[in-house]
């Protein structure tokens, strides 16, 4: 009787488990593996969608993306060095890519060999169809300094503001080389959004260098997520240098190296990229070293832990100073303290310039926050200083800043950051409880830390 008893309560227990996963899995259905529809399109036969990225050769190489039309048609790129006015004509690799709702060509044109200190004129050009003209600069090979943006996630709405945005962003920081972004770039990956994506870079990224590495929005939703062959058609460079279909990258420009990882990927595909960082990592000789990834090694959503585990020790070990990071739309950073209480570094931040904003938590182990607003960080390099402001890009105004001095084997860093007071204006919905209870997590921070938080 007892053990009729005992199995009878297992088995109502095993019933309610399951239960309790069917509903848990019902609610979290669309999270895991809804996407949205893409509409349906046809590719004109106009180049369209131009965007310049690095190249795979080093500071001195770019690569040039184009979509036009659905098959692929002799393509070139008609590049003008201005001083010496040589026109040299680079063929380009062409590749049909069909999607749910569509098919379009893509092509690439790589340029190698550019000279330090130039500017250049280029147009792309398919099937006796050319783009318009546009220019970008190279610069001194000898300068002591150079400057990036970086922006964390884009992921604008359709007709959204994110243009008008990044271009105030530039107008203020004019001496910007290129710019970074931290993944979700595209709200998700179906030509409509793509569409808006190249809105938002237009009259940007034709002219100044953009690179990005690949957030959860990219990827398709399933069992198993999956990077569309466009993704890669557009951010050329991932052709040449991803790992077993991991989209990793560097590039070492003047003094700093710079390593993006690819953290949407499931852990067994995650040690490859552990491989591949540390021999990166190993072989650098970079006075700077930045890594770029999606979501936070150090988490302020309470995620990511598997990305930590197999990323965050090499990244010590290595003495990188810089971890730029995306994903949970807010603004974070965080630096280390060495075992006397002294900053050292490694440096993480999170930033996002999306419309959308997560409620976050807040851990006392983090330097500062930010929520309710859209930011972009300035990195300024110039000899034994890596320099990192913050703006908020809704104001323009400074939201945070910190310099990291190297000199010879000697490291501080300097926050300024601490001088400038927190934002932390939220609107509740009285409706919600999640928004609730995120306005008194506020107020909690608010008590433990008055000093930090403005009126």
């Amino acid at each position: 009787m007892l053990k009729f008893i005992l199995r009878h309560k297992v088995l109502s227990l095993f019933i309610l488990l399951l239960i309790g996963l069917a509903i848990f899995t019902a609610v979290r259905w669309r999270v895991w593996f809804h996407n949205p529809s893409e509409d349906p399109y046809v590719a004109g036969s106009e180049p369209r969608w131009v965007l310049l990225t690095f190249g795979n050769d080093g500071e001195l190489s770019r690569n040039v993306s184009w979509m036009c039309g659905d098959e692929v048609r002799e393509s070139s790129l008609e590049l003008i060095d201005i001083e010496k006015a040589d026109t040299t004509v680079v063929s380009a690799t062409g590749e049909v890519f069909e999607s749910r709702s569509g098919k379009a060509a893509y092509y690439h044109a790589r340029l190698n060999d550019l000279r330090h200190d130039a500017t250049y004129a280029y147009r792309v050009i398919t099937d006796h169809h050319n783009s318009p003209w546009y220019s970008f600069q190279t610069y001194d090979e000898h300068r002591s300094h150079f400057s990036f943006l970086f922006v964390g996630d884009v992921q604008d709405t359709i007709g959204g503001r994110s243009n008008v945005m990044l271009k105030e962003a530039i107008r203020r920081n004019p001496q910007s080389e290129f710019i970074v972004c931290g993944g979700d770039l595209t709200e998700r990956p179906a030509y409509q959004y793509w569409e808006e994506t190249f809105r938002d870079i237009d009259s940007i990224a034709q002219h100044m260098p953009l690179l990005s590495v690949t957030g959860n929005h990219d990827y398709l939703k399933g069992v198993i997520n999956s990077l569309e062959r466009r993704y890669p058609l557009i951010f050329s460079y991932f052709l040449e240098s991803k790992i077993d279909d991991n989209m990793v990258y560097t590039l070492t420009y003047g003094d700093a190296q710079f390593f993006l990882l690819d953290s949407n990927r499931e852990f067994f595909y995650l040690f490859s990229q552990q491989s591949w960082l540390e021999k990166q990592l190993e072989a650098s000789t970079a006075k700077w070293k930045i890594v770029v990834v999606h979501h936070p090694l150090y988490s302020i959503k309470g995620n990511n832990l598997i990305q930590k585990w197999i990323f965050n020790d090499l990244i010590k070990e290595h003495d990188v100073d810089l971890v730029l990071q995306g994903h949970e739309h807010a603004y974070a950073r965080r630096t280390m303290k060495d075992d006397s209480g002294k900053p050292t570094t490694p440096v993480y931040t999170i930033s996002h310039c999306s419309p959308k904003n997560y409620l976050i938590d807040f851990d006392d182990e983090f330097d500062k926050f930010g929520i309710s607003s859209r930011y972009y960080q300035l990195v300024n390099i110039k000899d034994d200083t890596m320099s990192l402001a913050t703006y908020d890009a809704n104001t323009s105004q400074l939201y945070d800043s910190l310099d990291i001095i190297k000199h010879d084997d000697d490291l501080s860093i300097i926050d300024h950051g601490k001088h400038i007071k927190e934002n932390m204006n939220y609107t509740v919905n009285p409706s919600s409880s999640k928004s609730l209870r995120f306005k008194q997590r506020i107020d909690d921070y608010k008590r433990r830390h008055p000093e930090r938080v403005g009126e």
